[in-house]
């Protein structure tokens, strides 16, 4: 058996590879929009499902609702702040398929922001992970299989546009891979350095990253699912719900 530790390196990078396999699909065949769309709705689903049935209901078990919600607001806000700047520098559509990122010609240090922007939005998935060992060892299976799906289409879109902004493979390839490597290394963090921490400490960053996870998800992964989903964005959405739902049910 692996240490825990290890344990959590590895889940994480698993969760994490998840992007890589999206941006090769994207840089390898022409997905139409309406797919990438429909997926991006999907992974919405999946993760809504995952932060409320799994992130916010363990923050509330471990420690109250205060913690939680203190937690919840405080994570949502400084994503926020966080995204706000970053698109600004060009990071506003960096989960976009269509010609929405700006190319470097067109605003010079976008590459760089796009790439944090993509970082910070994988950080908070992977320290969850690394925080369900805590619970006596055990990784949440439905944690890491939920950030798993939701991943998937992440990197299928923005791959696609950064296609379309003319970015090299080196760099996309460069900002996928190292983000991979670097959810490994967040959730081992999450396990490492908060395993000394009592309860109510873990619940509040468990609500955290459970705000930070849903900003994202309506600042970044909704506007693309809705734009081009169309009629059916709410519907596949729901059916991406389900799914973690019944994840989180086997699981339990």
């Amino acid at each position: 058996m692996f240490p825990v530790w290890l344990q959590a390196g590895f889940w994480g990078l698993v969760a994490g590879g998840a992007l890589l396999i999206g941006a090769a699909v994207a840089f390898l065949a022409q997905v139409p929009r309406r797919i990438i769309a429909a997926v991006m709705a999907f992974g919405s689903g999946v993760l809504i499902s995952a932060l409320s049935f799994e992130l916010m209901d363990e923050a509330y078990r471990r420690g109250g609702f205060l913690s939680a919600g203190v937690g919840f607001i405080a994570g949502a806000t400084v994503y926020t702040v966080a995204n706000v700047v970053l698109a600004h520098h060009g990071a506003k559509h960096r989960k976009r398929s269509g010609g929405q990122q700006p190319s470097e010609n067109q605003q010079g240090g976008s590459g760089v922001a796009i790439a944090l922007g993509a970082l910070m939005d994988g950080i908070p998935e992977s320290i969850v992970i690394g925080l369900s060992l805590l619970q006596g060892g055990a990784v949440s299976y439905v944690a890491v299989g939920a950030i798993f799906l939701s991943n998937i289409p992440e990197g299928l879109s923005s791959v696609a546009g950064m296609k379309k902004a003319g970015r090299s493979t080196r760099y996309i390839f460069g900002v996928w891979g190292g983000i991979a490597a670097l959810s490994g290394l967040a959730s081992l963090a999450g396990y490492s350095i908060f395993q000394a921490f009592p309860p109510g400490v873990i619940a509040a960053t468990t609500a955290v990253a459970a705000g930070a996870i849903l900003a994202m998800l309506v600042d970044t992964m909704i506007p693309e699912a809705f734009d081009e989903a169309r009629d059916f964005a709410g519907l596949i959405t729901v059916l991406g719900f389900l799914v973690a739902f019944g994840l989180s049910k086997i699981g339990g």
